[in-house]
């Protein structure tokens, strides 16, 4: 999960609420885990459903009022390895040419076939484009590096909400 992104949710919600995210082991054992030692009623099927990624928002906002917020939060992001490429992208010779020679090397190693010419980097072989990657390609490291280099954000960041408890009834979105 990525923290980062979660400072504007965090800003919308503040002052009278908290979002938690971290270890999920350590917040089944806060809520508890069976009926004999959970903090409040029904708070061990908050527990059971902490796992993967995870986090608690804690507010004293109104539900049809947070519903409506995560269901219309929705910003780009930068994929990440093992992504799946949502469209092709193509980096021309321009995009390249305004990089300092300097970049030439890291291009490289994240295997983009550039070299300098003429004081300027440019492709290999006088190319004027190069495919990053194409639509439903599994992205890489090197892939989703470059595309951070050339600004191409092809994912969202999305919260979807799994559960609601307040004063001892819950409920699954699942």
């Amino acid at each position: 999960m990525r923290s980062n992104k979660f400072k504007s949710v965090r800003q919308h919600f503040h002052p009278e609420s908290r979002i938690f995210l971290g270890k999920n082991t350590l917040m089944q054992l806060a809520l508890g885990k069976t009926p004999e030692d959970e903090h409040a009623d029904n708070l061990r099927r908050v527990s059971e459903l902490c796992c993967g990624s995870v986090g608690m928002l804690m507010t004293s906002r109104g539900r049809k009022e947070v519903e409506e917020y995560f269901h219309n939060l929705c910003e780009e992001d930068f994929a990440r390895a093992g992504a799946t490429a949502t469209r092709r992208v193509v980096v021309t010779g321009d995009m390249v040419g305004r990089h300092p020679v300097s970049m030439m090397e890291p291009f490289r190693k994240l295997g983009l076939p550039v070299e300098v010419q003429n004081g300027t980097i440019g492709f290999v072989g006088g190319k004027t484009e190069f495919v990053l990657c194409k639509e439903g390609q599994t992205l890489s490291a090197e892939d989703c590096k470059l595309l951070v280099h050339f600004g191409f954000a092809l994912a969202e960041f999305r919260v979807a909400l799994v559960c609601r408890w307040e004063n001892g009834e819950f409920e699954s979105y699942l």
